[in-house]
């Protein structure tokens, strides 16, 4: 984790992991040579406190280049907890406002994700994210057997 190239989005990401928040959680929305989606919580009650504690924007200091890991959005100042990891070169994603916060170290343990179910409903065949906040780790284990967790995130210095 970089805090200069994005300090609101590490801020919030050290805090998230800090919580406990990432434990057990699902790569949800993997999708080859684009990138590896994580950050809805398995216990619902957790999405209903961090689903609309939205952050503001970073300026953009970093490119999305491979092993760069980015909050989602959806739209100006909507970051809350989701992020991803990019698989690829998308520093097209610079200019839409996507400010990496980190870089993983060994893109092996991220090259190897369940990539199996692709993009999420209603576009694809992966899960749909509105059941996910609401029915958590339930609904992915049941209808989603291949995903991907983390087990446990930690800060390592």
């Amino acid at each position: 984790m970089e805090k200069a190239w994005a300090p609101r989005g590490a801020d919030r990401f050290y805090n998230l992991v800090k919580i406990g928040y990432y434990d057990d959680v699902a790569f949800f929305r993997v999708i080859g040579g684009f990138m590896a989606q994580v950050g809805i919580s398995g216990v619902p009650e957790r999405n209903s406190v961090w689903r609309n504690a939205r952050i503001d924007d970073d300026p953009v200091k970093g490119s999305n280049t491979r092993g760069m890991v980015t909050f989602a959005t959806a739209g100006p100042n909507t970051r809350t907890s989701q992020f991803f990891i990019n698989f690829a070169d998308n520093s097209r994603l610079d200019r839409m406002g996507f400010a990496p916060f980190g870089k993983v170290r060994d893109m092996a343990i991220v090259d190897a994700l369940h990539a199996g179910y692709g993009e999420g409903f209603p576009r694809g065949q992966g899960p749909d994210q509105g059941k996910l906040q609401a029915e958590g780790n339930t609904y992915l284990r049941k209808d989603f057997p291949n995903l991907d967790y983390i087990k446990k995130a930690s800060i390592v210095p």
